[in-house]
């Protein structure tokens, strides 16, 4: 369990990124307002602030998931103590979704502030072998700092998302930002709203697709971690497999409710009536099994599916 550096690189790198484009938003936002940077800054400062504290309250909530005690999950407490202490992190609280759509997910501000999540539903499928595969791809998490990273990564993404959509209303019935009076003034600030629009909507499309692609690697970290967590690949390779099943044939309407928790699930609700099916947050069941039967044949010589 020592440094991940692929996931550290590539998280440095596509920060990198995504700051030179905020900043390029930030700066475009200042000079339209007619505000200095420095306050659109602490707004922002802000606004990253308050999503970061709520955030895990927000999850708890939206999910209606209730921390459960170890008397009544003595398994799940046993289970995340253990690989808790292999980990080197320390044992975060447990919490149950009411959903029969099996699941899990990981949240919390920091390490010691961390909650870990199942759905009522996935302790009735999986053995306890499969159960701790999957808890330990959630340890990881917690121990790789990701929904801290994604948290943040995403706040610009969804301020963009949201001018966007007032900009456009604004450009449809005539209000909005802008200035001057008079037709002249009116074609001012419909231009105005058109340029806040293009560029918001292109902050949103790059920042999506970056963001995306930051979650679909830090699964593939998380599976990786959790396999030498437990040094029993197989275990969350078929956990996986069996979560795949039930999601697929979830109904539509259970889906569609945990979709806006996607980036969080170990595996994706996908209702099959959104476009989540083509931007997912999550990469290919298939090339996550690939990966982790590899690390099944390099930490035990072979690997089967019993």
């Amino acid at each position: 369990m020592g440094r991940d550096w692929q996931l550290t690189f590539r998280m440095a790198v596509s920060f990198f990124v995504l700051t030179l484009i905020y900043l390029a938003f930030l700066s475009f936002i200042a000079l339209y307002f007619g505000l200095g940077i420095l306050p659109i800054a602490f707004i922002a400062v802000l606004m990253i602030g308050a999503q970061w504290f709520f955030s895990d309250r927000i999850v708890m909530w939206s999910t209606g998931t209730r921390i459960v005690t170890k008397a009544e999950q003595p398994m799940l407490h046993e289970i995340v103590e253990e690989l808790s202490s292999k980990a080197g992190i320390p044992k975060p609280r447990i919490g149950v979704m009411p959903s029969d759509v099996p699941n899990a997910f990981a949240t919390g501000k920091t390490p010691r502030s961390s909650i870990v999540v199942v759905s009522s539903g996935i302790t009735r499928i999986l053995s306890r072998d499969e159960l701790e595969g999957v808890l330990s791809h959630e340890l990881t998490h917690i121990r790789h700092r990701d929904v801290t990273i994604i948290t943040l990564a995403s706040l610009f993404s969804t301020i963009a998302w949201y001018l966007m959509q007032s900009s456009m209303w604004g450009s449809m019935w005539g209000g909005g930002y802008g200035y001057g009076y008079g037709n002249g003034g009116r074609q001012q600030q419909g231009g105005g709203l058109f340029l806040v629009l293009i560029v918001a909507a292109i902050v949103w499309v790059l920042s999506f697709l970056i963001i995306r692609a930051i979650s679909r690697y830090r699964e593939f970290a998380a599976d990786r971690g959790g396999a030498y967590l437990t040094g029993h690949p197989m275990n969350l390779a078929r956990a996986l497999m069996k979560i795949e099943g039930r999601v697929k044939v979830a109904p539509v309407q259970q889906a569609q409710k945990m979709e806006g928790m996607n980036a969080f699930f170990i595996i994706p609700a996908i209702s099959g009536q959104s476009l989540a099916k083509f931007f997912s947050t999550h990469p290919p069941i298939d090339e996550r099994i690939k990966r982790l039967m590899a690390i099944e044949r390099e930490l035990h010589g072979a690997s089967d599916l019993r």
